[in-house]
């Protein structure tokens, strides 16, 4: 793995140079092994939390974990293009616009003892510039190379909190265009349905059901191309226990294990039916 700056990253995706490189911020990870028509994401993967924050914050690590989406990266990282974050969302998240990022309060708990200062914020927020600077150069590359383009946006979620029976998968689909894309969310969606998981547990998948597909990730490819689906994926946390801070490894490697094929599969599926056909690749 390289250590890179984004300008060397943005470098190599124009020359179109496979890689393995981490930020030289350390904020984020791109692996490409080679140029293709779908990109995997896992924003919020990260748990690193900046050590001038940690006496300032009101959250506790098992706080932020709860609410962090650990895993997601290793559910996709067999696939050739993965992008993850490698810092927690309660630094700056990821997956929601610059203006607010960074939070004042978390899932109804006030987040900072005091109020951040100014050039801590300017820390954070320049490594979400950065982040989104390499994912427009890098999205706009597969457009340029395929005609289109097709991105996995992975989650997980807590389900115990819910009141009510909830998906194993939910698929987030309200901010993408359902009159060219519905066909192929639904497809995605009925392939997640075939995941056999471990401990008899049963695989059950929905569109909108407990989430959208509200976020930046997907709202910023999205306005930032003509003919790329970004497919908002949440597995709940049945791949731990989420109260005890315990991971299920065996059920992580079963999810990763299944999406090579399924995955894969799926994009195949998309580059056939939506690219080829509609989209206008110039090699």
């Amino acid at each position: 793995m390289l250590r890179l700056s984004s300008d060397e990253m943005i470098s190599k995706i124009e020359k179109e140079e496979p890689f393995h490189a981490v930020s030289d911020d350390y904020s984020f990870t791109l692996k490409i092994e080679e140029y293709t028509y779908f990109l995997c994401g896992a924003v919020h993967d990260g748990h690193q939390f900046r050590k001038e924050l940690w006496n300032n914050c009101l959250h506790s690590e098992y706080d932020r974990w709860y609410e962090e989406d650990p895993c997601t990266k290793q559910m996709v990282q067999s696939n050739p293009m993965v992008i993850a974050g490698m810092d927690s969302r309660f630094e700056y998240d990821l997956n929601r616009a610059p203006e607010t990022a960074i939070y004042d309060d978390a899932w109804g708990k006030q987040l900072w003892c005091t109020p951040l200062p100014e050039d801590q914020k300017q820390k954070s927020l320049s490594k979400h510039a950065t982040f989104y600077k390499v994912v427009r150069a890098l999205v706009s590359k597969m457009e340029e190379k395929f005609g289109g383009a097709i991105v996995y946006d992975m989650h997980s979620y807590n389900w115990k909190r819910w009141d009510r029976p909830v998906p194993v998968i939910n698929l987030g689909t309200k901010n993408i265009d359902n009159d060219r894309f519905s066909a192929f969310a639904k497809a995605w969606c009925d392939a997640l349905k075939h995941i056999e998981l471990p401990h008899d547990i049963a695989t059950t998948a929905a569109i909108n059901d407990t989430f959208q597909g509200n976020g930046y990730f997907l709202k910023f490819i999205t306005e930032n191309t003509q003919n790329t689906l970004v497919l908002a994926t949440e597995f709940s946390k049945i791949y731990c226990d989420e109260y005890d801070y315990i991971l299920y490894p065996e059920v992580v490697d079963a999810i990763e294990q299944q999406l090579k094929l399924i995955l894969r599969n799926h994009a195949t599926t998309f580059y056939n039916d939506f690219i080829l056909k509609n989209g206008q690749p110039s090699r």
